[in-house]
Parts: structure tokens; C-alpha cells; sequence
């Protein structure tokens, strides 16, 4: 304990008197503030105290000398219990003064805080400021750890805490300040008032089973199941081809199912509508050869399930895969040496055992359902869903916080009940298949029922795919979609142009800034959520500890808030003291790893599921402390969910819309905010050819990782078989 915390001790003083407490109006990087150290602007909390009587930022300072000085004790037990309690009180104290002092002076407390220059306010935090309290922070976790918490492992302890703290400062801090309006009435807050508008008729009515129209949460919670059990049978499908039979296509298969999760907003409702309008061409055909009359069948609950499907089923796929590859052969080459027929081995051995990743899935498409806004937006027509009535409060002629409030509310109850019924279905009981020991089985074939099953599900959607995909390729060609269709490639010169000069190559394209940029953040971005998701997966899996599904449950959270209502959040919550990051780029990367962590921690828990405990049972037995079992046993043997988390945070980076949509600024602008522009202002053909970019884009990054990452090795193959 005593060498780590005085590591931990060493990195909070440079912190508190070296590094500059407040955020810079320069960049930190370029090291400008050297010269201005002496400025109040640019100095340490350390000098701020001394020479500008900032006496509020001395207990930071103070939490961390006494802790050394704790560090003296000998009674271990003391010494932990008394270094807990003095860091705690030091990010307590921190955090307070950072919430009350704000740029005005205090807000709170009147008279009380208007002493020694609180009443000039202050700026957001720095770097300074953000290395001590990560310093305080661990060494809070270090000594609970030295307490005998937690097995008595700093790693495990410090991961809770650090996760914890992020999830709270990055997820319920921003979203509270949503929430807290749904008990707003006339200026103040009554709780009373807030049952009644919750309950009301505009939000669960039951209309449409008179005939009429239903609420906008009962009109969810419809497509959300459908979409949720379609996408979760289409995702099983395809893995079963994928990793159970011998067709020939599956490159060409991986890359129709991968394909839709890489399509920036509204593009796949603009080639649906291009199809199936009521001048489409697929509409246009049938009522050629067929006299069939022309509607407008696809704005409503059809367009939007059929755009949700086409979006999501890659999510289920990219659960599944990992899921039916970790089945052990021999449990089903035991089955069937117990006389039973494949039918027989898949219904009761196999399909049972992918339970966790079945379960997964239906959640991940039932809250990206509830969640998602671009399709619902494009082809709604009179059918309302939450996620755009959120928006329409939002940006309506007349805003009105608290409605949005009270709907946001209504979707997390909606969350909360998919993840206990959820819990419910897959219970308590053990998928371990993966342990330390070899595997030399195959995994079983499949009946020749469920094999037809799955090529008559499966290929024709991916059929139906690529009739979307080359519409929007076509689109990218034309010189005006269903209008002109005249081959032309003004659009890609236009967006990505380069023009050779004197002084060298010029990016001339107008869609170049916003490329790189999205490039660049996204780039940053997929790690860090794959990192954190699977951090998350591992604590829920391996550790026990109390609270455990609360936490679980807020690691999901940003997940099933609609990213308008994220994004506002943010403004809101970031947008002053003691955090003010909107307008850079760094609130772009949080707000897309914590939007996309959940992604890495259900796939995290579904193949996690599967690794039997032995392993890390015998890795501590050999001597390796937690952190060496995670990086050298556990993380080799979650091939498909690193690659799960790092593709789909990657992408949704690049095609977010709803949650940047406000983020984004002049120095920082995102492809997808470009391309909303470029649909507002008319220029479809620029805004499909940017997306063909974006797409190939994206599909080459998957690839890059599916070789870099590699595959899951469970079994040993003989050389005879592999010969032939």
C-alpha cells in the first residue's frame, strides 16, 4: 500500500503545484503557460493560495500532505482507515467548491461564501485541478482496498472507483439537470404534480386499440419489441451461417450484415423512401405490373420498423457471433454420442447455452429502438415515439423543459424494465463453456430444418440489403436523385476535390475539415470505449460487490437517453464551472464513449460469460495479480467482443448525429453535422456522396481491425483434418 500511494501522493502535488489549476484559453500542449505561471489564469492551486488568497483550493493541498504524513503510521489498519477518510474529504471539499463557486461567485449560500475573492467567481477546472483529484481518487481506492475491501486488490478496487466516478461525473451529473425539470411547476418543484403527468394520456394512451392513435410510449414500446426479436433472430441467423455451415459467401455475407451500422443518418430512410415512396421505384413498378395503388405506406410504424431492422441487425450480429464461436464442441459431441440428433443438440445443448448472448441482444435492439431518432424523424409521418417527441420539445416553437423532462423519464422506466426482465430470463445459472483445459471437437452441424431456416431468413434480407446499399451508391452518381439521373461526379469533386498548386497538394473538397476531424475524434474515441466497456464486463462478471446491478444498470443509462437529450445535457451540465467543456473537442470524445460503452459491456458480459472462473483462479495460483490475469489470460479470449466494441464505437462516432447535433462547433465539426446541412440546404447529392465516402471509410477501418485483432483460437485442430 505504502509504495503505491505515495505514487499516487507524488502525481497529485505535481498536480496541485505544478500544473495550472484552471482550464486555459490556449492549448495545454503548446506549454504557453510556463511563461504566464505567475498569472491567475495559467498558476497551480499551490500558488493561487499563497499569492492570491484562494484559500477555497487549500484542502486538496491539505488531503494530500496529510495523507503522507498517515503513511508514517505503523498500525496498518489505522493508517488505511485514516488515509481513506482525508482523501475522501479532499475530493468532497474539491468538488463542492468547484460546484458553488462559479464564474459569478457563489451561487449558494448568500453571505456566507463572499470572503476572500470567492465573490470574483472562477473558472472551470484544468489540468492541475484533474490530476488531483485522479491522484485523490486512487489513493481513496488504495486504502479501502488496504481495509481488506474487495479481496484486498487495489486493481479491482481502483477499477470500481474510477468507473464509478467517471459514470457519475460524465452520466448522472448531465442527465440530472434534464430530470430535475419534470418537477418543475411555475418556478418551483412539486413532486406531487409529477405522478399526473407522468401517467397521462398523451404519453401511454391506448388509442390505436379503438381504432385511434396510441401514445408515443406505447407506440415505442411496440416497436421496440418488434424490432428487438427481429433483429436478435436475423443477428442468430446470420452467425449460425457464419460459424455452423460451409457457404461459400461469407466474406460477401460479413460485409452485408456489418454494412448497415455504418451508414451515417438518414441515408438509409432516403433510400427506403426512394424505393417504397409514393414515387419510388419499387412503388412505380408494382403499380405498373401489378395495377397496385401507389400509398404512402412507408411513413409510419412499416417504414420505421423496417429502417430499424436494416440498422440494428448488425448489432445482434456482432452479439451473436462471439456467442455461437464460444460454444464448446465437446458438450455437443457429447450429446449426440448420448444417441441424440442434431435438432435435438442444438435445441437443448446448444441454443440454451447462447442464452446470455440472445438475451444481450434483444436489450441492445430494444433500447436502440427506444433511442434512436434519425429514422423515426425521416419516416414517422403520424406515428409518434419518444425519441422525437423529446426533440420536438426540445426544438419547437416554444420549448418546453419540463415535457422533456417528464418523456425522458418515461424512457428510462422503459429501460429499466427491459433490463430486469432481462435479468429475469437468463437468471443465475452458468454458460461457462470456455475453460483452461483443450478442446478438439467441431462444433455440431446443423439440422437440415434450422440450416433451410436460416438461409430463408437471412439471405434475402441480406438480398434486401444490397438493393438499399446500391440505391445509395447510385444516388452518389446522379446529378439529382428520382430526378436527374444522368451520371456525373460533381459531388465527389466537389466534397473532396484536390487540386495541385505551386506550394504543393491543397485539400480544396468542402467536406475535408469535417473528415478529418471525425476521423481524428473517432480515431480516439473507439479505444477508450472499448477499454471502459469491458472494464465495466469484467467488474459485473468476475467481482462482487455491493450494488452491483444499480451499477449495471447506470452503465446504461446514456444508452437509452435519445442523443438529443444527451446532447443538451451536456450544454447544460458543461457549459460553466466546474467543467467547461463545450466547444471543444474533448466533450466530442466523452460524449461518444459514454453513449457507446454499453455496446462493450453487453458484449463483454455475453462472452465473459462463457470463460470459466478456473482460468483466473489459476493465473492468481501462479502467481499473476488481477492486473496480469486481465491482460494476459482473459482480454486474448474476448477476440469478437473487443472487436464488437471498437467497430461499433468507431462507427457511431462517425454517424452519431443526435447527440453532436448541439456539440459541435466552428474548429470541431462533424461529417454528420455536415451532411444534416447539406440535407437541409437541398444538396442530396453532396450529402449521399459524403456518406459513400464515410462508408467505404468505416468498412475499410473493420477490416483493418478484424486483421488486427484476429480470431478467437478455442479448439485444437488435427493436421490431418486441417490437411483435409
Amino acid at each position: 500500500m505504502r509504495r503505491t500511494t505515495s505514487l499516487w501522493l507524488l502525481i497529485g502535488l505535481t498536480g496541485y503545484a505544478v500544473l495550472p489549476w484552471y482550464m486555459l484559453r490556449r492549448d495545454f500542449w503548446s506549454f504557453r503557460w510556463l511563461a504566464d505561471f505567475g498569472e491567475p489564469a495559467s498558476a497551480p492551486a499551490l500558488f493561487l493560495v499563497l499569492n492570491f488568497e484562494r484559500f477555497w483550493l487549500a484542502p486538496a493541498g491539505l488531503a494530500l500532505l496529510l495523507a503522507w504524513l498517515l503513511l508514517r503510521l505503523k498500525n496498518p489498519v489505522r493508517r488505511a482507515r485514516l488515509i481513506a477518510i482525508t482523501a475522501f474529504t479532499g475530493l468532497f471539499m474539491t468538488a463542492f467548491q468547484g460546484l458553488v463557486i462559479v464564474r459569478a461567485g457563489p451561487r449558494a449560500f448568500g453571505n456566507l461564501l463572499e470572503f476572500g475573492g470567492m465573490q470574483d467567481g472562477q473558472v472551470g477546472f484544468g489540468a492541475g485541478a484533474f490530476v488531483t483529484l485522479i491522484a485523490l481518487l486512487f489513493v481513496l481506492t488504495t486504502a479501502i482496498s488496504a481495509m481488506g475491501k474487495g479481496r484486498g486488490d487495489a486493481f479491482v478496487v481502483g477499477l470500481i472507483g474510477l468507473i464509478i466516478s467517471m459514470v457519475g461525473v460524465f452520466v448522472f451529473f448531465p442527465v440530472l439537470h434534464i430530470l430535475i425539470r419534470g418537477f418543475e411547476v411555475d418556478g418551483g418543484y412539486s413532486v406531487l404534480q409529477f405522478f399526473p403527468r407522468f401517467f397521462s394520456a398523451d404519453i401511454w394512451g391506448i388509442g390505436c386499440l379503438a381504432g385511434g392513435s396510441c401514445g408515443p410510449g406505447l407506440n415505442s414500446v411496440i416497436l421496440a419489441i418488434m424490432t428487438g426479436a427481429t433483429t436478435t433472430a436475423l443477428g442468430l441467423a446470420f452467425a449460425l451461417i457464419f460459424t455452423r455451415t460451409d457457404f461459400r459467401a461469407k466474406r460477401l455475407l460479413r460485409l452485408l450484415t456489418v454494412i448497415p451500422i455504418v451508414t451515417p443518418p438518414f441515408v438509409i430512410g432516403l433510400a427506403l423512401i426512394l424505393l417504397f415512396g409514393r414515387t419510388g421505384a419499387v412503388t412505380e413498378l408494382f403499380a405498373e405490373l401489378f395495377g397496385i395503388e401507389k400509398t404512402r405506406w412507408i411513413y409510419g410504424f412499416g417504414g420505421i420498423y423496417l429502417a430499424q431492422v436494416l440498422s440494428f441487425t448488425p448489432i445482434a450480429f456482432l452479439v451473436m457471433i462471439g456467442v455461437v464461436e464460444g460454444v464448446s464442441p465437446s458438450m455437443e459431441e457429447a450429446s449426440q454420442t448420448l444417441n441424440a440428433d442434431r435438432w435435438q443438440t442444438f435445441r437443448y445443448v446448444s441454443l440454451p447455452l447462447m442464452r446470455p448472448g440472445l438475451a444481450n441482444a434483444f436489450l441492445l435492439g430494444f433500447i436502440e429502438s427506444l433511442a434512436d431518432f434519425g429514422n423515426p424523424l425521416v419516416l414517422g409521418g403520424n406515428f409518434n415515439v419518444l425519441s422525437t417527441e423529446i426533440y420536438f420539445s426540445i426544438v419547437g416553437t416554444v420549448a418546453d423543459p419540463a415535457k422533456t423532462a417528464i418523456l425522458s423519464i418515461a424512457l428510462l422506466s422503459l429501460t429499466l424494465g427491459a433490463f430486469l426482465v432481462q435479468r429475469r430470463w437468463v437468471g443465475k445459472k452458468s454458460y461457462a463453456t470456455v475453460t483452461g483445459k483443450g478442446d478438439a471437437g467441431r462444433h455440431a452441424a446443423l439440422s437440415k430444418g434450422v440450416k433451410a431456416l436460416c438461409y430463408a431468413t437471412a439471405l434475402p434480407w441480406a438480398a434486401f440489403t444490397a438493393v438499399v446499399y446500391s440505391m445509395i451508391i447510385f444516388g452518389s452518381f446522379v446529378k439529382l436523385w428520382g430526378i436527374d439521373n444522368s451520371f456525373t461526379l460533381a459531388h465527389y469533386i466537389r466534397a473532396f476535390g484536390i487540386k495541385i498548386t505551386d506550394n504543393g497538394w491543397r485539400f480544396s473538397g468542402v467536406a475535408w475539415d469535417s473528415y478529418f476531424t471525425t476521423l481524428t475524434i473517432a480515431s480516439i474515441a473507439a479505444p477508450l470505449t472499448a477499454i471502459l466497456g469491458l472494464a465495466t464486463a469484467y467488474l459485473l462478471v468476475r467481482q462482487k460487490f455491493v450494488g452491483r446491478e444499480v451499477f449495471e444498470f447506470s452503465t446504461m443509462l446514456s444508452f437509452a437517453i435519445p442523443g438529443t437529450v444527451i446532447g443538451v445535457s451536456y450544454i447544460m451540465a458543461f457549459n460553466f464551472p466546474p467543467i467547461e467543456l463545450t466547444g471543444t473537442s474533448i466533450i466530442l470524445i466523452i460524449v461518444f464513449v459514454f453513449r457507446n460503452m454499453p455496446v462493450g459491456v453487453r458484449g463483454g458480459i455475453a462472452s465473459m460469460s462463457q470463460l470459466d472462473k478456473s482460468l483466473d483462479e489459476a493465473s492468481i495460483t501462479l502467481g499473476a495479480n488481477s492486473f496480469t490475469t486481465v491482460r494476459r489470460v482473459i482480454a486474448p479470449l474476448l477476440g469478437p467482443a473487443i472487436l464488437a466494441a471498437l467497430t461499433y464505437s468507431f462507427v457511431r462516432a462517425i454517424t452519431s448525429v443526435s447527440a453532436v447535433i448541439f456539440l459541435v462547433s466552428a474548429k470541431h465539426n462533424m461529417a454528420t453535422a455536415f451532411i444534416v446541412g447539406r440535407v437541409e440546404n437541398g444538396e442530396f447529392g453532396l450529402a449521399i456522396a459524403y456518406s459513400a465516402v464515410l462508408i467505404i471509410t468505416m468498412i475499410t477501418a473493420i477490416i483493418l481491425l478484424q486483421l488486427l485483432i484476429g480470431k478467437r483460437k478455442l479448439r485444437r485442430i488435427d493436421r490431418i483434418e486441417r490437411s483435409a
